[in-house]
């Protein structure tokens, strides 16, 4: 049994978790968790040993200066805790590292012992995928479980997904097995501009699980990153006919297969979450933190610099998400090998059947604080890429 020292008792817990790689395009899912955790300024209470479920010659370890000393920050999963104050206090559980490279059964368990521990109500895992989506449009975002009841009774999609899989639909059957109710939210990525970071998408995310959650989320300037990323990725379209014209076909698509669904269920839930935020006393509780060492930052990454443009790539042929509404995914990789050459690959079909896009194009912008990301979608774990829900 795992022992807790330090971890009061929790009201109400969720767990929500993220893993970089296959199931993170764009970062956008965990870059999600890492939010949260930084605006409600999470304690760390435990890390799992990255001697188990990483192969370091695919997630590797980064070394840095910290007053002169060398330190190592190793790859691994680590756990924190924040406490939301207010009317309605409920804290959560986050849960966020790398999609492991092994021993994905024993990873699970130990993860849904922490639940077990910390007596977590729900998990929600969040995760993101490549698809046919514009990045003009609102970020599509679906719900899906694998819990009949919890599909009634929260709107949610019931999975019915076949094909190969990532960290994210295990650890959904995991807490199924076990007894413990799990959700699975997943942001759709535009193919064609695939590349980390996309702030729209986050943003995407956190909304979602605000209103499955019923908390209000601090949103810090995620709002205004998303505006620039989105006026970045316009600007760099429009000097390409052909994307733009690829941009605007997959426009007419979407709004044509969306209009039947501008319903007043859909008004209703924005309503409600403007009126969350007008709530007062639903900020971050006033616990305090759980210092750190500089060697075990609660998320310190490696971030790749340069601004040179990312090479086109071509478009992705596979089908894309296992469960995104009107598509089949089966992507190639092989979800348990943790590499990271495999993601962005899987671009999902639009349910309105949108056209091929042109061949060898990526506008990808660089991030709004001006650095730009590399080649790669992530620079210490492997890529983002398509997954099911």
């Amino acid at each position: 049994m795992i022992e807790l020292e330090g971890v009061p008792e929790l009201v109400d817990p969720v767990m929500v978790a993220a893993f970089e790689g296959w199931n993170d395009a764009g970062d956008a899912a965990s870059t999600a968790v890492a939010h949260l955790h930084r605006e409600w300024k999470g304690e760390v209470f435990a890390a799992l040993d990255a001697e188990d479920y990483y192969d370091f010659q695919v997630n590797r370890p980064t070394v840095f200066l910290e007053n002169g000393v060398r330190k190592i920050t190793w790859p691994t999963t680590r756990l924190s805790v924040v406490r939301v104050g207010g009317d309605k206090p409920r804290d959560l559980v986050l849960v966020r590292g790398i999609e492991p490279s092994m021993r994905w059964r024993s990873f699970c368990n130990e993860l849904l012992a922490f639940a077990h521990e910390l007596g977590v109500e729900m998990v929600v895992i969040l995760g993101a995928l490549l698809g046919d989506t514009p990045h003009t449009r609102p970020v599509p975002v679906s719900g899906v479980t694998s819990d009949p009841d919890l599909a009634r009774t929260m709107d949610l999609e019931e999975t019915r997904y076949e094909g190969p899989t990532g960290i994210v639909g295990i650890l959904q059957e995991a807490c199924t097995h076990a007894g413990v109710p799990a959700v699975s939210l997943w942001a759709a990525v535009p193919h064609y501009v695939s590349q980390p970071p996309n702030p729209k998408a986050t943003l995407a995310l956190l909304n979602r699980l605000e209103d499955l959650i019923g908390m209000r989320v601090p949103l810090g300037e995620l709002p205004e990153d998303a505006r620039a990323w989105q006026v970045g990725v316009d600007q760099l379209a429009a000097e390409d006919s052909e994307v733009a014209e690829y941009v605007q076909t997959l426009e007419e698509a979407r709004d044509t297969a969306e209009l039947p669904e501008a319903s007043g269920e859909a008004i209703a839930r924005e309503f409600e979450r403007y009126l969350r935020r007008r709530e007062p006393g639903t900020g971050p509780g006033s616990g305090p933190g759980v210092a750190t060492d500089g060697g075990d930052s609660a998320f310190l990454r490696d971030t790749g610099g340069g601004r040179t443009r990312p090479p086109k790539p071509e478009k992705p042929e596979r089908p894309g998400p296992e469960t995104a509404p009107g598509a089949e995914s089966a992507p190639d990789a092989d979800a348990g090998d943790g590499t990271g050459n495999d993601a962005g690959d899987g671009a999902a079909e639009s349910p309105g059947g949108a056209p091929e896009g042109p061949e060898a194009t990526d506008v990808s912008p660089g991030a709004p604080d001006g650095t730009e990301g590399s080649g790669d979608v992530s620079s210490d774990a492997p890529d983002g890429g398509s997954e099911e829900k």
